[in-house]
């Protein structure tokens, strides 16, 4: 019953990157199998007690699979049963005992990934509507443009240290709402109007995050590479057996954040340093390139790499 519903467990789990499902099944597989040696262990010592009954050397039953660890308190000299360990580490036992992160992974009881992973957090797409509340500079502006694309508006700048910037509007994110409107099928000067309009102390827009977007998180190899290659911020090869490959990273797609950062205009030897200086984890935000045209058509690349918002998401 525990191993199938391990597996059950397993086959309705979802991980940050394809290294991440394969060590925490692997840590998984051994514990099952601790698991069951202890289980007949602990049978025999109960069928033994009732029935006066010899129990069979489990040691030598399981010689030579490199279980008989598990079937003593007493490993290498250490004193490791479950009353030791949680008087020696009570923080690690609570901690193990807290619920799971809603994030991919937070279940898993070994990993590469990070458990709470901060970048994961800065990047995670919510599914849902949030509320932003923003007020005016004293030139009047909020600090962001929008497109209008298949009937929908869209962020498609977020000025540094706006309003807007502050108020955690991102590149992408879709304008559902204006102060009680819904924008569905207004055209970008309707919008502007809209929000020319607007009281300059308060401004409310209804948001869903980035819907042309979605994460994709890999692992760097010895050599501190992800396994893709980028021209112009749009990846256009994937090397074989890579982690960007195992976990896949498409071609044709942009780059548009690393780790939750914002890396829209940057130059390419720019997002080197930002992947670079990243830990072994890497969460990348990417959309079809055709898409990020769209967005940007309006805006020069000296607009973007100079004013746009490049900053750490705070959380």
């Amino acid at each position: 019953n525990y191993l199938l519903s391990s597996l059950h467990n397993l086959s309705m789990s979802y991980y940050p990157s394809l290294e991440d499902l394969e060590v925490d099944h692997l840590a998984r597989a051994q514990t099952t199998a601790a698991h069951a040696v202890a289980s007949i262990s602990s049978s025999q010592a109960q069928a033994q007690s009732q029935y006066g009954a010899s129990s069979p050397d489990t040691r030598s039953l399981y010689s030579g699979l490199g279980l008989e660890e598990f079937l003593t308190d007493d490993f290498m000299g250490l004193d490791v049963s479950e009353q030791a360990i949680v008087a020696a580490m009570p923080q690690e036992v609570a901690l193990a005992m807290q619920p799971a992160s809603s994030l991919p992974g937070g279940h898993a009881i070994a990993s590469i990934t990070p458990k709470n992973d901060l970048n994961m957090q800065r990047a995670e797409i919510k599914q849902g509507v949030r509320q932003v509340v923003l007020a005016k500079d004293g030139q009047g502006k909020l600090g962001f443009a929008v497109r209008s694309i298949d009937k929908g508006v869209f962020v498609s700048f977020v000025w540094q240290g706006s309003a807007a910037s502050l108020g955690g509007l991102r590149f992408c994110d879709q304008v559902l709402n204006i102060d009680g409107d819904n924008v569905a099928g207004w055209t970008e000067k309707q919008v502007l109007a809209k929000l020319k309009a607007a009281r300059p102390d308060r401004v409310t827009l209804a948001i869903r995050d980035r819907p042309w977007c979605r994460t994709v998180t890999s692992v760097k190899d010895s050599v501190n590479h992800i396994g893709f290659v980028y021209k112009n911020g749009e990846i256009t090869q994937i090397v074989k057996d890579s982690s960007a490959a195992r976990n896949g990273i498409l071609i044709h797609h942009m780059l548009i954040e690393v780790n939750g950062q914002n890396v829209v205009g940057m130059k390419d030897e720019e997002i080197v340093q930002v992947i670079r200086a990243a830990p072994r984890s890497v969460t990348l935000t990417i959309m079809p390139t055709f898409i990020y045209k769209h967005l940007i058509k309006k805006l020069g690349s000296k607009l973007l790499r100079k004013y746009m918002d490049h900053s750490v998401p705070e959380l």
